[in-house]
């Protein structure tokens, strides 16, 4: 028996595919001497002692196909039959994305809406928390997304940054205004601590998170480290503390080369963050500081002027328009992030991980799961409609079950990547990756987003705002490459974008030129581009449907063999240079065909592009090596005479010592906050009601 085809067909319609293969006959396959008998699963192609098995099967919502020799003499012309066949199936049955659904609320509600187009998704959100407005935010979410893709590279037809004075004006005036009240919580909380005044605007109600968050013990440290959170109150963020971590990869079609075994990451994401009571923390810290948060608060538009921007908010409850002045606007609003788009020029991101998921409650049937191990990276299949899909599952708070369903994607017009879709799938694929019957689970909420991504082949080559504006986070697309978190990313890099945007607030550097040095970039990050780069899957490959899976075990199998601290500190972004390109020529000469794979699967002019980032990647090591362990001691002792007479050299100097530590993921911690003294006692959560806003001004 020889393997002759493996193909997906993209569609998860097997009886479709099915019944066109019964359809046939010998003279439409081009095999005019042959006799086809229909099997349940395919068909049975005989041409005397030469016999051919064509069969399929459905798994991950998608067909796949194969096609085997089941005898020792081929078919004439054996060869050039299967390319043809190959060529006839992907005609037939083209990859074909799913068209997007206009809906109108004010005729039904979005279960009904969505029941025609997601009816998996429409049934199982009717069982989840506050599922109805999760669902309309998921549609929201998606629509704005594809909105923003659909655009290309131009900025977006409203602009949001406006170079003009505002119509009205400022009813309140801020140090700092920050718009996204997630990830921005925690920016906010330490800039308030710094002195600063600091407005933190968010679209929805303050303190509840559309995605979970894990992180490791050692990163959640950096928080207690710099003085944002005590030891005790980190404690209380933490939901469950678990022993172990698997990470493992589907292998059933792989070469013998490319099957590992299960790699163990035990202090890798292995902490479940309440989220809720972090935010609920930041909060508290940015009003005990003086800050205020404006929550059902929706930005429109900044008007950018020399000495200030001033923002254009809404009151989503009352409709109600006031105007926020403000030194500095940072941006925390994501993949949404319109500013981001602008700046630019429509090219925020190039690659995006639409994520989506939910908490069990009370998690699965006993025997299915243990709760004191958790589920990082996993795939059960080969790719799937184009995707390779991957699982995460974290145990959380209790014996609930946080699990994920995401893909790595490169953004296309056509192909945007959807949220609804993987949701479709997940609750389509859930039962066959965890033995479980939908019906019987009770969920506690659901989780969704799109974690962006960009690759930059240097510090300077994605701008992270312009004048008097500021990207953090997702919008910055300041992610880790492997594993797609802007949480881990943020905290890890929370003190040195802080200390950084002190620096320039304190100096009033807040050009487009100096505020370009206030970034999170890590060259060891930008190196590792190409990890995710290569696990992208595209619709109509011409590559095997398990070589995404080839590529993690081969690489992973590797990772298995070296030291566990060393593979800790990679899969937390603290990679060094060796470590990397050890990793990566061991994978290669355990499966030489990955070289190839990778160079198809992302152009050559792609891989090209590489080299420069991997060449800056060395020298920056060389730098490090030789300045790192000195320089940073030395500018703390020169802070004082170079930041009074050169600040802007002195900026230049700080950012560059950060890149060579924090930016190497080998970080050394130059900020710590002062203590909380005086803490007003009347702060509390506001909208900006034209009494809130007037007790605020000046």
């Amino acid at each position: 028996m020889k393997q002759l085809l493996y193909l997906e067909i993209p569609t998860s319609d097997l009886a479709a595919v099915q019944t066109w293969l019964h359809q046939q006959t010998a003279e439409t396959l081009g095999l005019s001497a042959s006799v086809l008998t229909s099997t349940p699963s395919g068909i049975h192609i005989s041409t005397g002692p030469a016999k051919l098995v064509v069969f399929l099967w459905q798994h991950l919502n998608t067909t796949y196909l194969k096609v085997m020799q089941w005898s020792d003499q081929p078919l004439s012309g054996q060869q050039e039959w299967i390319h043809t066949f190959e060529a006839t199936l992907k005609s037939v049955f083209p990859y074909a994305p799913k068209p997007f659904p206009e809906i109108d609320l004010s005729q039904t509600d979005i279960f009904s809406a969505l029941a025609p187009y997601y009816p998996l998704t429409a049934k199982y959100f009717q069982n989840i928390p506050n599922g109805e407005a999760d669902l309309q935010r998921a549609y929201w979410w998606e629509k704005r997304w594809r909105d923003t893709v659909k655009l290309g590279p131009q900025p977006p037809k409203v602009q949001p940054i406006m170079h003009t004075a505002p119509p009205a004006e400022p009813d309140s005036t801020w140090d700092i205004v920050i718009v996204g009240g997630a990830l921005g919580a925690l920016t906010a909380a330490m800039m308030a601590r710094l002195g600063y005044k600091v407005a933190l605007v968010e679209r929805i109600k303050f303190g509840r998170m559309n995605r979970e968050w894990n992180i490791s013990r050692s990163e959640l440290q950096t928080l207690v480290d710099v003085g944002l959170l005590t030891a005790e109150e980190l404690e209380t963020l933490i939901a469950r503390e678990y022993k172990d971590n698997f990470n493992q990869f589907f292998s059933g079609n792989n070469p013998p080369a490319a099957r590992s075994s299960v790699l163990y990451t035990p202090t890798v994401l292995n902490v479940a963050m309440d989220c809720d009571r972090l935010l609920q923390l930041c909060g508290e810290k940015l009003l005990a500081a003086g800050g205020q948060i404006f929550e059902c608060t929706e930005f429109e538009q900044a008007y950018l002027e020399a000495d200030s921007v001033t923002m254009q908010v809404r009151d989503l409850s009352t409709d109600q328009v006031s105007y926020m002045q403000s030194r500095l606007l940072i941006d925390a609003m994501g993949t949404a992030s319109q500013i981001a788009q602008q700046i630019n020029g429509g090219q925020a991101f190039d690659s995006v991980c639409p994520t989506i998921g939910g908490v069990v409650k009370d998690g699965f049937a006993p025997g299915v799961w243990d709760q004191n191990y958790g589920e990082p990276l996993f795939t059960n299949g080969d790719t799937s409609r184009g995707r390779q899909l991957i699982w995460e599952m974290f145990p959380g708070e209790g014996n609930d079950i946080t699990i994920y369903l995401f893909y790595y994607h490169q953004i296309s017009p056509e192909n945007p990547g959807s949220l609804l879709e993987l949701f479709e799938d997940f609750f389509a694929c859930l039962p066959d990756y965890r033995r479980c019957d939908l019906d019987q689970l009770e969920w506690r909420k659901a989780a969704f987003g799109y974690i962006p991504g960009r690759f930059s082949r240097n510090a300077q080559d994605r701008l992270p705002g312009c004048d008097r504006i500021l990207s953090i986070g997702d919008a910055a697309s300041l992610n880790s490459p492997l594993i797609f978190t802007g949480f881990g990313s943020l905290v890890r890099n929370l003190p040195r974008v802080t200390h950084l945007l002190h620096t320039a607030l304190q100096n009033n550097l807040l050009s487009g030129e100096a505020l370009g040095l206030v970034n999170a970039y890590q060259d060891n990050l930008a190196a590792t581009w190409i990890f995710s780069r290569g696990m992208m899957a595209k619709p109509q490959s011409t590559l095997p449907p398990y070589w995404i899976n080839a590529i993690l075990n081969a690489f992973f199998g590797v990772l298995s063999t070296e030291p566990p601290d060393q593979v800790d500190d990679f899969i937390k972004d603290r990679g060094g240079w060796l470590f990397m390109t050890r990793t990566i020529l061991k994978a290669g000469v355990r499966m030489p065909q990955i070289p190839w794979w990778v160079a198809r699967a992302i152009g050559l002019k792609e891989l090209l592009n590489w080299v420069p980032t991997y060449l800056t990647f060395t020298w920056t090591t060389i730098l490090a090596f030789f300045f790192s362990g000195w320089l940073p001691q030395l500018l703390q002792r020169w802070q004082t005479p170079l930041s009074q007479r050169w600040p802007h050299l002195w900026l230049q100097l700080l950012s560059w010592c950060y890149r060579l530590t924090y930016g190497m993921g080998k970080p050394q911690l130059l900020l710590r906050l002062p203590p909380l003294t005086d803490s007003p006692s009347d702060s509390e959560i506001k909208v900006p009601t034209s009494e809130t806003v007037s007790s605020l001004s000046g």
